[in-house]
């Protein structure tokens, strides 16, 4: 044996004597004697004492001892750590050790002790060394506990880390606002192993074992309105799959079935009218005067036997209730990292809204006291929005610095001001210190009148204003893009404001889409132009000279034929007749329209019918259009998809309606 390990050995001894020496006398002052004694490093002695405390630790634990003979030992490496002769780490270890071997009944009386050392915990001298360790610790525990039968014991533990860790600690605080997807609630979906058929008195006989409270000299004080049946239950627990992920009900399909579902719901709470049952309140106050209440918190029993019961359950019920309030708020919330597509529609949020109110009566209406649990579970609701918008600013630290300590001059008193400047001296004139301010201030005694006065009207007409646009755009004149008017941020603005004052035109519905703002007020220009006076100035749009000159080859030509019918406008009845043509291939025409992927998807979303989503399409190329949705643009957008054949189609229909 080497002499290092030699001298390891030996006063890892001595240390696991005077242990259990300064244990007897509770005292750590021995430890610190035979530690200042020892020779070697410091970093070696401590080491010597972790070991020491561990062997000691496991003796106590071989032999079955007490809970209080274990935290002796953990209190006196916690003195030893604070006089600095062990290490900072070997409260932790010795604590892993004992949850490690014991089972949960004595954890229980570990766990107390680790709850009222948490100030002990948060200081400098363990916090750093400790903070994993007792994180390690409480998720171990955690996994070994049943969320159903130890639920007060999982609550200690999330009190005990929310008590240990900082708010802004970024560990606990889900930032992405991610889901627990793998809360799977588990019930029967094969309508054929349904036993629902059967009546309630043979469910019983056939080994329901009857629980305390639900028979007996109490009598039943809800009927059964709605039959309990395999459908409703099936569409009641498929509800948790949207309570665990909130995403699907921004999608159409899943939001139809969560909406059907819902509604059915509600309507079974709200025909299930609960009273407050005297007997139950006479016994629950009767436990809580002898001391012996016990409430069991189940996650969810599924089990269809239960069904009628869950339902005269006030617990229960409210367990469903407060579900949807915590759905809808997400729904409706500004969460920082939802994605473009997680928007509500009018008609949700009509619903969601008319919902909550609904479900905030059931609160009001399931007893026992269900005005106040309904003002209560509003207020916690309200102040989670507060916790959802910090989150959203990046968690900021509630932590504010001190400024620097600055010498503030005293404010020195001002001189009163004179009469004359508030129009009290002589002439009650208010004098501004300068003969043409004093002018024009004085102009009228009353200022309010002033601004009311017409002579203040500074608002133009349309024909004052839009004069130099309406010449820019007439094509004859050959202004320069980049030259024009609107291309003027602080036109554009002014624009705007006198279009929402004066023109109809600003809030007529279209389905035109614009790019910028430049580009929607060369629109109106164009239509402001064919209303406004004189009509000899009007400008030319392409349309207008397009059917200029084919007014003017018409009246060259002698025989009947007619002008060229890819210059003209498509009509309405001509897209009747290509969306009957087109039917499935309108899939193939979108992306020459120039489609977007998602304005695809939003014309499958709204028909079924092929020929329906044909027109769809050509109405929403139309509309996008708007001047420039000609013949030929169809037929080229035709070609250039392969179907010729709906183009000859296009242009015979056109020459037999011309």
């Amino acid at each position: 044996m080497s002499p290092s390990l030699f001298q390891f050995n030996e006063a890892r001894q001595k240390f696991s004597i005077c242990t259990k020496e300064a244990l007897d006398s509770k005292n750590v002052k021995p430890l610190i004697l035979i530690f200042s004694q020892l020779t070697g490093g410091e970093t070696e002695k401590k080491t010597t004492l972790d070991q020491a405390f561990r062997g000691v630790l496991e003796e106590k634990i071989l032999e079955q001892g007490e809970c209080e003979a274990f935290l002796s030992i953990i209190s006196l490496s916690i003195n030893g750590v604070t006089e600095g002769i062990c290490s900072a780490t070997t409260p932790f270890l010795l604590l892993g050790d004992v949850l490690d071997c014991l089972p949960l009944d004595q954890c229980d009386k570990i766990f107390t002790f680790v709850e009222k050392k948490v100030s002990t915990w948060k200081s400098a001298t363990f916090y750093s060394a400790g903070k994993n360790y007792l994180l390690r610790m409480c998720n171990d525990l955690l996994r070994r506990l049943s969320k159903s039968q130890n639920t007060v014991f999982c609550g200690r533990i999330q009190l005990f880390l929310a008590r240990l860790f900082p708010l802004s600690e970024k560990s606990g605080l889900n930032l992405q606002s991610q889901f627990n997807l793998e809360n799977v609630t588990v019930f029967n979906t094969n309508e054929q192993d349904s036993t629902l058929g059967l009546k309630h008195t043979e469910d019983r006989e056939d080994g329901m074992e009857v629980e305390e409270g639900e028979t007996g000299d109490e009598e039943p004080t809800t009927t059964c309105s709605v039959p309990i049946d395999y459908n409703l239950y099936r569409k009641f627990w498929s509800l948790q799959d949207f309570f665990r992920n909130p995403l699907q009900c921004y999608e159409k399909i899943y939001w139809k079935t969560f909406l059907k579902h819902s509604d059915e719901v509600l309507d079974v709470f709200r025909s299930y009218k609960l009273d407050d049952m005297q007997a139950s309140k006479k016994k629950h106050e009767e436990l809580k005067c002898s001391g012996e209440e016990h409430v069991y918190f189940a996650k969810f029993l599924t089990s269809e036997k239960l069904m009628d019961l869950q339902l005269n359950d006030s617990n229960f019920r409210r367990h469903i209730l407060l579900q949807y309030l915590i759905l809808f708020q997400y729904l409706k919330g500004q969460v920082k990292f939802k994605s473009s597509y997680c928007v509500l529609t009018d008609e949700q949020s009509l619903w969601i809204e008319d919902t909550t109110k609904a479900v905030y009566q059931l609160f009001k209406e399931t007893p026992p006291d269900g005005e106040k649990f309904s003002s209560m579970v509003e207020h916690i609701l309200h102040s989670e929005e507060n916790w959802i918008a910090w989150k959203n600013e990046g968690c900021p630290s509630f932590v504010k610095e001190r400024p620097p300590e600055s010498k503030v001059p005293k404010p020195v008193r001002k001189r009163p001001a004179p009469e004359d400047f508030f129009g009290k001296g002589p002439g009650k004139k208010v004098l501004m210190g300068n003969e043409e301010l004093t002018r024009l201030w004085n102009l009228c005694p009353d200022n309010m009148e002033a601004c009311k006065s017409e002579s203040r009207e500074f608002m133009p007409t349309l024909e004052e204003f839009f004069e130099d646009a309406i010449e820019q755009a007439d094509p004859e004149n050959m202004v320069e893009e980049e030259y024009k008017v609107v291309n003027n941020s602080n036109y554009g603005w002014r624009a705007l404001r006198l279009l929402a004052r004066r023109s109809p035109h600003f809030f007529q519905p279209t389905n035109q889409q614009f790019k910028s703002l430049p580009e929607y007020l060369d629109n109106m220009v164009i239509k402001l132009a064919k209303e406004l006076p004189p009509p000899s100035e009007e400008i030319k749009t392409a349309e207008d000279e397009d059917e200029e000159e084919d007014n003017d080859d018409a009246l060259l030509k002698e025989s009947n034929e007619s002008p060229d019918v890819q210059t003209k406008l498509v009509t309405g009845e001509q897209i009747d007749v290509l969306a009957n043509k087109l039917g499935e291939q309108w899939k193939v025409l979108a992306p020459h329209f120039e489609m977007k992927e998602s304005d695809i998807r939003g014309i499958e979303s709204d028909s079924e019918d092929v020929k329906m989503r044909a027109k769809l399409l050509l109405v929403a190329w139309h509309d996008r259009e708007g001047l420039q949705a000609t013949v030929e643009s169809i037929l080229s957008a035709l070609t250039d998809a392969g179907l010729t054949e709906l183009a000859e189609i296009l242009t015979n229909e056109t020459d037999s309606i011309s």
